[in-house]
């Protein structure tokens, strides 16, 4: 069993990540604004309500942890599509500082197709929806991923395609980077999956410094 501190647990990728790892028989650290209003009892499930952006609160919640999630989200709005956002930029420098001098080095950190050079695999539908809605926000995700890549940490990148709610209990993901193929990407994939997908493999050697595509 496993302890797991998951940041911006109390909607999307994070709940349906805390529910995973419950099922799977490890213990959560549920870490939100909101977490105390997470409508799910279980003796292995501790709620903290704190910030991503508060540095001494991460610090704290990180005791006694094998391993970070970090899910992080902001709402679609004309403000954000026309301005961005520095949100993820943000919470995660402070979570990287605040592992790298108080443990654990596992980090796994869910951005989306479209951050870095996972940009070059969509297809031109994919994209040219990417453009118009997404792209300023993905912004600020490019220097995210730049900044967990540089971190020293052992970390892993989770990019799932359009997210839905319809889990299908499988997924394809498909390596990034140098060497790898080059064909284009897209589709979607449950909320849901992309959670049993990092809860099967938090600690798979394959995926340690990668950066997988995931789609259904």
């Amino acid at each position: 069993m496993a302890r797991f501190l998951i940041i911006g647990a109390s909607s999307g990728i994070g709940l349906e990540t805390v529910k995973a790892a419950l099922a799977s028989g490890h213990a959560v650290r549920a870490f939100a604004r909101s977490a105390s209003k997470i409508a799910i009892d279980d003796a292995f499930l501790e709620k903290v309500d704190g910030d991503a952006l508060d540095a001494a609160a991460v610090t704290a919640a990180l005791a006694e942890c094998d391993a970070v999630i970090q899910s992080l989200g902001v709402a679609l709005n004309p403000t954000t599509v026309l301005s961005g956002t520095t949100l993820f930029s943000t919470a995660t420098r402070v979570l990287v500082d605040a592992m790298a001098n108080a443990g654990p080095k596992r980090l796994i950190v869910v951005t989306g197709l479209g951050t870095g050079d996972s940009r070059d695999r969509m297809s031109p539908l994919y994209r040219a929806a990417f453009e118009v809605s997404l792209r300023r926000i993905y912004d600020d995700k490019d220097v995210q991923e730049m900044i967990v890549r540089r971190s020293g940490l052992e970390w892993t990148l989770v990019r799932p395609g359009f997210l839905t709610n319809q889990p299908s209990g499988s997924w394809k993901a498909f390596a990034t980077g140098p060497g790898t193929d080059s064909n284009s990407v897209s589709g979607s994939i449950a909320r849901a999956d992309v959670a049993a997908f990092i809860i099967r493999h938090w600690d798979d050697p394959v995926y340690l410094h990668a950066a997988p595509i995931l789609v259904s």
